[in-house]
Parts: C-alpha cells; structure tokens; sequence
C-alpha cells in the first residue's frame, strides 16, 4: 500500500440543504422547522434506540445505536431505479394487506404454510384470551410455548397474492391522499397541543380517518408518527389533558413500548429482550414497565415470545427422596427460557419466512422425477465451487451460497446450466448496479445457444411488483423453477418472506451474497440467521476477488488488515491530522490525484464515509465536493442541475443519478437512464447530494474508484463489516483518508458485526431437520 501526507485546510462548515426548502428559481436555503417535533428521523431515532437498548450491552445495545441511526437506515440505499418506486410501494402494501388479512382471520383455520402457524399463532391465541378475560395476563407470560408442528408430508401453500401492475414510468413515489376534513379535524387538535400542524397529513394517514378521535383520547397515539419522540408527545399529551397525565399513564406506557420495538426494528432487530425492553421504559420515566409491557400485550399491540435456551429433551425430575422407580411421580425438568417482545408484521414475517422455507424443503425432496443426470452432467463441464453449487441446488430446494463479488461468476454459472435443462430461471439482485454487474456476467459466461441473457436478470423490487421478470403463473406464483438471489445479506425478514412467498412449490431457491458485508437496512438479518441455522447445503466459493483489493480484503474478512503489495498504487493510504485535513485531502484525491493517476473520473470515483454528520460526514464532504466539482447557488432547494445525488423513494433502496433541472411541480432528476420529477415537498425526504455517500447506502454498488473516509471522530463506529463493506466497493483503486490511527485495526480484528435479536433461526431449526 502507499501513504501520502499533506497539509490540512478548513473546510466549508455550511451544511448540505435539507427537507423543506423551496424549489422555485432563486430560492434561498430554509430554516428547519421551529417545531423539534419535525425532526428528521435520524434524531428521533437516534434517541429512541439509544433508550431501547441502553441497558444491555449483550443482545439489544445495538438497538439504540441501530436505531440512533435511522437516517442511515431510512435513506440507507434505494433500490434499482427510480421507474420502480411506485411498484416497490405496492409490493410493501401488498405485505401489510396480507398480514391484516390475516389479523381480520385469526379465528378461523390456519392452512399450512400460507398462514400463522405454530408458536406465533399461539401466542396471538394467548393475547385473544386475554382480551376476552379468559385468561389473566400473568399466565400469557408464564405459560410456555406449544411444540412446533412438523413439517407436513406435502405442505399446502395457498395460492401466492395476484401480481402488482407492473411500475409506470414515473419515479417518484406516488403519496396517498388523507382526506381533507380528517386533516383539517387532526390540524386543529395538533395546534390545541402545541405541535406543529404540518404533522396533520402524515398523522391523519397512519391513525386513519378517526385520528383526531384518537389524538384527544391518547395523545401519545402521535408517536406513531415518523420523526416523533417521546418529549414531543409527552407535552402535546400535557397540552391536551393538563393534571389528568402523568409519566405511570398507561396509555404512555403502552405506546412507549410500541415505539420502543418500533425503533429497535429500525436498528434491525425483530424482537427485543424482556430485560431490555423493560430497562428501556424504565430510562423513560414509566414507574411500572411491567405493567406497560403487558398492558401492550393485552391489548394486541406487542407480542410476547418465549424461546428455550435449551433445546435438548428435558429429563424427568425426581421427586425428593425417590429412587427413580415411581415414574409417575417424575417431574419433567423446566427449561430456561428467553422471554422476547416483538411487533406483529415482524412476528408474522419471520413465521411466514420459516414455512416458506420448509415448504420449499420439503417439496423439493419429494420429486422423483427431477433429472438429476443433466444436472450431473452441467457439474462435470465447470470445475470448483461452481461444481458443488450445482450438484447442491439439484438435490435441494434450498441452498446457501457464499463469497464476494468474483463468486457472482459461479451464481451465473448456475443459472446457465438450468437454463440448458430447460428450467425457468431467474436472477435477482438488491440494486440496479447489481443486477447491471449480473447481466454483464451472464452475457459474457452464456455464449451462443446458452439460453441465458441480461434479461435473466433483474432487481428483487421489480421481480416482486411485476415490473421486469418471468411474471406470474396462473395461481399467482412467480413462473420460476430457480431462483437466484444475491446480495442476500440485504434481504430484510419482510421482503424474504414475500419472495417466499412467491415461489411454486417444487421451486429451487439459491441465497448468494457476502457474509462480510454490512446487513439489510430493513429489520431481520435473514441469510446470516440461515447460515447459523445450517438446514440447508452452505457453498463457499473458493474463486477470491482479484487484485491487491481483493486480496485486501479478504484478510479483512478474517480480522487481518495485512500489508500487500500494490505495485500499481491500487491502494493507497492518505494519512491527515484532523477532520478538516480529511476533507481537503478527500476533494483533492476526487478531483485531480486520482483523474490524473488512473484516468478515472471525478464521476466515477465514490467518496464512502462513516456518517452523515459530523465535520467530515457526508454533508461536509458533499459541500465541499460541490464547491469544487459543481460550484452553484443551490437554487432549487439547495440544488443546482448537474449535482450528483442520491434518490431514495423508500427506506432501504438507494439510486444515484443527477439533477437535470427543476420546474413548477419540482426537482427533476435522472437516474439509470430515467428521468422523472421528485415534488419539491418532497426533496428533502427523499434526496441528497450524493459525492459521498455512507457504507449502507454504497452496499450492493461497486465504483471504478472509492476514496473511503476515516476521520479521528469516527473511531468509535468501525466494524469490520463497515470497514470491508467500504473498501469492497472499490473495482480499480481505493484511496483511504486514514485519521483513526489504531483504531482501524483494531476494528477489523476485534469489532464484529452488531448483534441483531431475531427468531428466525431457530423457527427454521423447529420446522426442517438440521443438517450436519
């Protein structure tokens, strides 16, 4: 590796425009709004989780830090292509519509595999008694969980949801509508108690038509609200009911722990520890968290779990003084339990996600007829992994595939030699830039009479709405016998359980992704929960990345950051004093060291940071990366045409395009080869400048040319997951701003992922045998 020094210089400390300013010619940057209740949703995050994990370091602490950054996870990445963002939208509706549907029929029959089954349905059973007095809260919570049903024979699955209308080419997302006196209704209740009216719409379209009913009731209904803390509610519900309030309110109570578990699913857990959760209330002010969780429970709100810490057989316990001869006077022994909170939609998520699984397990194993022989056949045309990836994905209905970027060769490999059995095939990837990299793989591994294209390949976003794919079958399913997905660390619990979902029975699913990488933005971490599991064959790719890079980085993947050899300076390390010197060094790399070196452009090298504040975060960098690159007055909202940026229409996908101009209805942008026009009410939520973008939001992107940024005050956030996911983006060249001193090794050797509390793991091990 090189080093480089250089001589520090002060940035610019004006920040980058945000939510709220005006789009029209000439506008100057706005103020924020003089109401902290519209904080951006980073701060109310950032406080939430931080309460929601800070007394336990072990299981949740990460859920507050998680959450802390919930602008991170928020506008973390989009997704592939701004044409499909009213297609993502209706894919995420569809999801909340099938769990209300199955909310409004949790009285009647459960069918395998398509419903609620096993402890998740008792559990909604046990807080159905419990509305209707049969039963005491206290036994909800002392009774222990029914045994997993096992697999069936043949799972029955009912028919898959018809597809979602294939996306129009408009990208911004389109926003539903509240009804006018319901807003004008909820406007007036929200000025009564102090908060500010522009809240009206969103709360009007998350509490429904009877909101202000609702907000008069309960005030603290308005936490529901994204970008609402607990201080806010706590005054608006003092404005509203005077000395009829107070901090031990069960209504505070209850909502308190819905947006507790709200927060925590924005750091990625799809429960949270009993200890935690209560610790968390008790930061709150809430003088009975006991009484609040379960009051949560009683009322439908918040589910409760118990998992045996023990899953072996428990053994008969002797009563006193026996001999072991009297076997009816034998005690089963009680198990240890982990006592666990969750929100329904994850609960129910990762129950579907598990019966899915198994339902393609088990179907899979029931062929008889599948022609193993030409499968066998394809294995002995390829040698290595791409060998043992084949022979897996014949003989199973699901397999694991691991490895980095050069492992996307043996995916298309894969589908290639089902294609040639005459199979449908399928593969999808987590954003545009992905599914370009696949195309190109499958376009330069097919060859002549092949069968495989570019057209095999497509984002999970569109494959799920419609939008590009094989489509649907006459039952609704998705019209594949293989499936592909990589990129599969980014699958969150409810876009896993849809695509589940979605498969034929008989189909073959194969997860492929990077391990090393850091995990979805979405709650769950689903293929690190499968790998742990190990019910299925896991493959690892024994083809390593090429290049100093790669070689870089796998060291890095085993908690080594070695010294190599890069005789081309395809890595270099910068080294800078402070903050300032890491912006200036930054923008000079970007703009003339790295052209002039590698004949790489300014718009093809990614600056790759550790967060979007501080004084070397992604808005310090943009504005000084924009006064160098693209100098201008920002007068649309901050913008100017020809400024890089980064469009997120929903939480979890990121596309990268620029501004081509700005008109009446607002921004106009072009991304992948669209262009379309972002409302300029809208600009603030849904777009930045994108010269330097955070590690979650480059996941799934790979540049010619990164410079990854490490200032002095972002010691205490490198993971390694972060620190590899950075430097893996790079194809050519990785320069890295480096001011953390010790702190860089010492995170690759000693700061692994954060841990996510999740069930999905063992679900999966109750409902499919495990495998050696």
């Amino acid at each position: 590796m090189s080093t480089e020094s250089a001589a520090a210089e002060e940035p610019r400390a004006d920040e980058e425009p945000r939510a709220g300013e005006e789009l029209a010619p000439g506008a100057s940057r706005g103020e924020e709004s003089s109401e902290t209740v519209e904080s951006s949703d980073e701060e109310g995050a950032d406080e939430g989780a931080s309460e929601a994990s800070g007394a336990d370091e072990t299981g949740a602490s990460d859920v507050t830090e998680g959450a802390a950054s919930a602008e991170a996870t928020a506008e973390a990445a989009a997704e592939a292509g701004p044409s499909e963002a009213e297609a993502e939208l209706a894919a995420q509706r569809e999801l909340r519509e099938r769990i209300e549907k199955r909310k409004a029929e949790k009285d009647g029959p459960i069918a395998a595999g398509g419903k609620l089954s096993g402890t998740a349905a008792d559990l909604l059973a046990a807080v159905r008694a419990v509305e209707s007095g049969e039963k005491p809260v206290t036994r909800t919570f002392a009774e222990p969980p029914a045994p997993r049903r096992p697999v069936a024979e043949q799972t029955g699955r009912a028919p898959a949801p018809a597809p979602a209308p294939a996306a129009a080419p408009v990208s911004a997302p389109s926003a539903a509508v509240a009804p006018a006196e319901a807003v004008a209704a909820v406007r007036a209740v929200l000025i009564q108690g102090g908060a500010p009216e522009s809240l009206a719409e969103r709360a009007t379209l998350v509490l429904g038509e009877s909101a202000e009913h609702q907000l008069r009731e309960d005030p603290w209904q308005l936490l529901r609200v994204s970008g609402v803390r607990p201080d806010h509610a706590d005054g608006f519900a003092r404005a509203l009911l005077g000395d009829a309030c107070g901090p031990g309110d069960e209504r505070r109570g209850r909502a308190l722990t819905g947006w507790l578990l709200e927060q925590a699913a924005v750091a990625g857990h799809t429960a949270l520890d009993a200890d935690v959760l209560r610790s968390a209330l008790s930061q709150r002010a809430v003088p009975d968290p006991d009484a609040a969780v379960e009051a949560a429970v009683s009322e439908g709100e918040v589910l409760v779990f118990q998992d045996a810490l023990d899953e072996g057989v428990p053994e008969p316990r002797q009563a006193a003084g026996g001999t072991g001869e009297d076997d009816e006077e034998a005690e089963p022994e009680e198990r240890p339990v982990r006592v666990l909170f969750g929100l329904e939609q994850y609960a129910l998520a990762e129950e579907s996600l598990a019966d899915g699984l198994a339902r393609l397990v088990n179907a899979l194993g029931k062929e008889e007829g599948s022609d193993l022989a030409g499968w066998e056949n394809a294995a002995s045309a390829v040698r290595g992994s791409a060998a043992e990836l084949i022979r897996a994905a014949a003989a199973n209905g699901l397999t694991l595939h691991t490895g980095g970027t050069a492992a996307r060769a043996e995916a298309a490999t894969l589908l290639k030699a089902a294609r040639e059995l005459g199979l449908r095939v399928c593969g999808a990837t987590h954003t545009v830039d992905g599914r370009r990299q696949l195309a190109e793989v499958l376009d330069s591994s097919g060859g002549e009479g092949s069968g495989t294209s570019a057209a095999d390949a497509v984002t999970v976003a569109q494959l799920l709405s419609g939008a590009a794919g094989p489509g649907r079958d006459a039952e609704g399913a998705l019209a594949v016998d293989l499936l592909v997905v990589l990129d599969a660390p980014q699958l969150d619990v409810e876009t896993a359980a849809m695509l589940v979902e979605s498969l034929p029975d008989g189909a073959r699913l194969v997860l492929s992704g990077d391990p090393a990488v850091l995990w979805s933005a979405g709650a769950g971490r689903v293929f690190a929960d499968l790998l742990a599991a190990r019910v299925c064959p896991q493959i690892t790719s024994r083809t390593p990345d090429p290049g100093p890079i790669g070689e870089l980085t796998s060291g890095i993947t085993i908690g080594e950051l070695n010294q190599i050899e890069a005789p081309g300076k395809e890595v270099v390390i910068v080294p800078v004093r402070d903050p300032g010197e890491a912006v200036h060094r930054t923008v000079q790399l970007v703009a003339d060291s790295v052209p002039r070196a590698f004949s790489i452009p300014a718009e093809a090298t990614q600056v790759v940071t550790v967060a979007h504040g501080g004084p070397a975060g992604t808005r310090a960098l943009n504005t000084a990366l924009k006064e160098r690159l693209n100098p201008g007055p920002g007068r649309f909202g901050g913008f100017d045409p020809g400024d890089r940026i980064a469009y997120a229409p929903v939480p979890g996908r990121t596309v990268t395009g620029l501004v081509v101009g700005a008109e009446a209805a607002g921004l106009r942008l072009e991304c992948e080869g669209v262009q379309f026009t972002v409302a300029k009410d809208k600009v603030g939520e849904h777009v930045r400048h994108a010269w330097a973008l955070t590690a979650h939001q480059a996941v799934g992107h790979r540049w010619p040319a990164v410079v990854a940024v490490l200032p002095g005050d972002a010691a205490a956030s490198l993971t390694r997951p972060w620190v590899y996911t950075a430097f893996s983006r790079a194809a050519r060249h990785l320069s890295v701003v480096h001011g953390v001193d010790q702190a860089l090794p010492r995170a690759v050797a000693e700061i692994p992922a954060k841990p996510r509390t999740t069930r999905l793991e063992r679900l999966v091990r109750g409902l499919v045998p495990a495998q050696g």
